[in-house]
């Protein structure tokens, strides 16, 4: 479960010269809450709302709505726009951009691959990744795992794991709220000795392994 699968990828940009004018009508016009700045196609920074915001004089000044508009017609993307960004490689995990995220404090993270903008990972991504991943599908094998010794990209060793052994996975979804690691796996085959022995020679503990409806 790479970030470049739940990554958004058709994104609205401005460059760095723009008038944050600019940046706010196209906020407005797609209903978005921050832009990526690129130049020669390389992100150099993110324009929000909070730091437009930042930008516009306080309404203490003694400034007329003339001179307010002069001042703010001349003030570009660049003078406003945060510069230094947290990103993530586009194979990245998306567990690893989930915790940078929760790190930050953070809703939008780009992804850069080559300092080249591939996307953006945002909280909707996360949510609708999240919609995806637990969808399982009507047929198979359900399995639950325990795990003793977690780590990070177990999904990812489990899928390996299975994979190897030439079984699809459907849906993978990790338990972490509980005293213990439990994973839960929706396998496309309905072999579920097989599925069990080969977790089980692996080190894991399989709490169960049942055929779901057809």
């Amino acid at each position: 479960m790479a970030v470049r699968d739940f990554m958004t990828k058709n994104l609205i940009t401005v460059a760095p010269q723009d008038p944050i004018f600019d940046a706010v009508d196209l906020m407005k016009e797609h209903d978005i809450h921050r832009l990526p700045v690129l130049k020669n196609d390389q992100l150099v920074g993110l324009i929000t709302e909070g730091t437009i915001q930042a930008a516009m004089p306080s309404s203490a000044t003694s400034l007329s709505i003339h001179e307010t508009n002069f001042l703010l017609n001349k003030t570009t993307v660049q003078d406003v726009m945060v510069k230094k960004v947290a990103t993530i490689a586009p194979d990245a995990l998306l567990e690893e951009a989930i915790s940078l995220m929760r790190a930050k404090k953070i809703g939008v993270l780009p992804v850069v691959k080559d300092e080249q903008l591939q996307g953006i990972i945002t909280n909707n991504d996360i949510f609708d990744a999240f919609l995806k991943i637990t969808g399982y599908n009507s047929g198979g094998t359900r399995v639950t795992i325990q795990i003793t010794k977690d780590h990070k990209g177990i999904l990812a060793t489990i899928a390996q794991t299975l994979a190897d052994a030439d079984f699809s996975i459907s849906t993978l979804v990790v338990d972490r709220q509980t005293d213990k690691t439990i994973i839960e796996a929706q396998i496309d085959s309905q072999a579920t000795e097989q599925i069990s022995q080969i977790l089980n020679d692996a080190g894991y503990t399989v709490i169960s392994c049942v055929l779901t409806n057809a």
